[in-house]
């Protein structure tokens, strides 16, 4: 079985970025996990004070568009780090509400596949043969979960 998100306001809505569900995280708190992924690019560059604009934005949209901002030089080793941030980001979302964590394991073991229409990278893409990375760090946070002690939901 496969499940796909994308929308906040969809089913499985709850596994998006973009979900309402702030974590603490680095000594702050942020809105959402986009929020903290987006600040992360700028940590230790020029751009530095944008971290904190960035946590402060009233929604994700406006978090991702300011990070996605080509004007803005991202930090030299993002590549190499950006789907650790995301795991962590995640990790720390599903560990600060339980509530999410039960409604992840009763997707018992779904692919979960982020629908996205223009990310091939974190999503499915355009053609639904994207790399998936954010569905698969899901999928692994879910794993960590049952091996936690959770009962696995079928």
């Amino acid at each position: 079985m496969k499940i796909y998100f994308y929308r906040v306001e969809e089913p499985y809505g709850y596994l998006s970025n973009f979900s309402p569900h702030p974590i603490e995280l680095d000594g702050h708190r942020w809105p959402t996990v986009e929020h903290y992924y987006q600040a992360q690019k700028f940590v230790g560059t020029p751009h530095a004070d944008l971290v904190d604009k960035i946590r402060q934005l009233p929604t994700p949209l406006q978090a991702a568009q300011t990070g996605r901002n080509p004007q803005y030089q991202r930090r030299p080793d993002w590549d190499q780090i950006k789907r650790a941030v995301m795991l962590k980001a995640v990790r720390c979302k599903f560990h600060s509400h339980p509530d999410l964590a039960q409604k992840l394991l009763a997707t018992g073991d779904a692919e979960l596949i982020e629908n996205s229409p223009t990310d091939s990278y974190w999503g499915c893409g355009p053609d639904g043969r994207g790399c998936n990375h954010l569905g698969q760090i899901l999928m692994q946070v879910r794993d960590e979960l049952r091996q936690a002690g959770q009962p696995k939901v079928s």
